[in-house]
C-alpha cells in the first residue's frame, strides 16, 4: 500500500509534511494508531507524542499540546494548538517548565488555576518525551 501522507498543523506554521509508513497519536481515550488503508476517522488528542514511522524507516516524534486528528485510507492531518519536532525542542527550558507546574500544583497558591496548571505539566512532560528526556 501507499504511504500515509502526514501533515502536522498549528495556527502559527505547518509543522511537518512527511510520508509515513505508521502514524501513532495521543487520543483523548488513549494512544490511537493510523495504518495505510484506515477507516475515515476525526478525533480529539490530548498533550502527548505523536510518533510516526516515515518511509525511509526508523522512527521520528512530535511533542503536541492537544487538538485534533483527521484519518483516511491515505492521510492523516493534525490539527494541533502547538507541535514541536523533537529535535527542535529545548530540553532544559522543558524541564524548567515541568518542574514550576510541578510546584505549583504542588504548593496551591490562592487562585491557582489548577487546570492551567496540569495542563502546563502535561505539556512539558510530553516535550521531554519526545525528546526522549523521559
Amino acid at each position: 500500500m501507499a504511504p500515509l501522507k502526514l501533515e502536522v498543523i498549528t495556527p502559527e506554521r505547518v509543522t511537518l509534511k512527511a510520508e509515513a509508513q505508521s502514524v501513532i497519536a495521543p487520543g483523548v481515550l488513549g494512544y490511537l494508531g493510523v495504518l495505510p488503508g484506515h477507516a475515515p476517522l476525526i478525533t480529539s488528542l490530548k498533550a502527548g507524542v505523536v510518533t510516526y514511522r516515515p518511509e525511509g524507516g526508523g522512527e521520528e516524534r512530535l511533542a503536541v499540546s492537544g487538538g485534533f486528528l483527521e484519518a483516511g485510507p491515505e492521510h492523516v492531518i493534525i490539527l494541533a494548538d502547538t507541535a514541536e519536532k523533537a529535535a527542535e525542542i529545548d530540553v532544559e527550558r522543558a524541564r524548567q517548565a515541568k518542574e514550576r507546574a510541578a510546584r505549583r500544583l504542588r504548593e496551591r497558591p490562592p487562585g491557582l488555576d489548577v487546570a492551567r496548571a496540569e495542563a502546563a505539566l502535561q505539556r512539558a512532560i510530553a516535550r521531554l518525551k519526545a525528546a526522549g528526556e523521559l
